[in-house]
């Protein structure tokens, strides 16, 4: 990220690790499985989960534009502590976004309620700055998965949308992988034709994939953890006639100090340091 200029990009989503690798058990498939991850995603304990997180996001708010915004997702375990450090480093909250998941998996313990939900922090660099919302695309557009979301009415702070399909997984998974709905929702609603997105852990790529289909934006990002997920693809829809030559769009480990994607037009590739 010390690559940027200052001021130089339009819109970040981030998915941090949620910190929540702590040797428990889940359901995955109807199987119970490992909650561990890797070890990105074990806790340091607090203060230095909370240091982390600062100097990432103090970065991020370095390489924003004025009128920049970011998106921060993340569970119960990670997302109070990014909540506080953006009011600690004087962004502007716009919305916190509670991404409901129809088909969560359920809670195999049966000692406290079934985690269904993640929430999504936007939040604008500078106060004053005009920020961009979509607001007709938001209202008026056709969003099928979402059954909460009443046609030709406003968008609401609840999105339902499912966890990712098995056909966004087809060449390659991410153990928190996101849906191209939910990223294309954020990226149509929070960014202009020719914007620069960025993600700095893009993990299978998915905000890339989302910022190519709806187009016209330019993508970089990037991830530390290259044993996991270099040479990960996503499908790019195509006709049903042709589904065999779907595009897809291949990110690979090409420099020394990390993992880095660019979808084509972008400035440069960044490396992770």
């Amino acid at each position: 990220m010390s690559q940027f200029p200052d001021n130089y990009l339009d819109m970040i989503f981030a998915d941090p690790p949620y910190m929540l690798s702590n040797d428990g058990f889940t359901c995955q498939n109807g199987r119970m499985v490992s909650v561990n991850k890797g070890n990105w995603d074990k806790s340091n304990g607090f203060e230095n989960d909370l240091s982390f997180h600062e100097t990432w996001i103090k970065e991020c708010k370095r390489i924003l534009k004025p009128e920049g915004t970011i998106w921060i997702s993340g569970t119960y375990h990670s997302i109070y502590l990014c909540g506080f450090l953006l009011q600690k480093l004087d962004f502007h909250l716009l919305n916190d976004i509670i991404w409901f998941k129809p088909n969560a998996s359920p809670n195999l313990s049966c000692r406290f309620f079934t985690a269904s939900h993640e929430t999504i922090l936007w939040a604008r660099k500078d106060h004053n700055a005009k920020r961009y919302f979509n607001y007709e695309a938001m209202k008026n557009g056709y969003f099928p998965e979402d059954n909460i979301k009443k046609p030709n009415s406003q968008m609401r702070s609840v999105w339902s949308i499912p966890t990712p399909s098995q056909g966004e997984k087809e060449f390659g998974k991410h153990p928190t992988q996101k849906p191209l709905a939910l990223l294309k929702r954020i990226i149509l609603a929070s960014t202009k034709p020719g914007d620069i997105i960025f993600d700095p852990f893009n993990g299978s790529g998915t905000t890339g994939i989302a910022a190519t289909i709806i187009g016209n934006r330019k993508y970089i990002g990037c991830d530390l953890n290259r044993e996991d997920f270099s040479g990960v693809t996503l499908p790019l829809p195509c006709p049903k006639s042709s589904h065999r030559q779907c595009r897809t769009i291949r990110f690979k480990s090409s420099l020394r100090f990390g993992f880095s994607a660019t979808i084509p037009d972008a400035k440069f590739n960044l490396a992770a340091k």
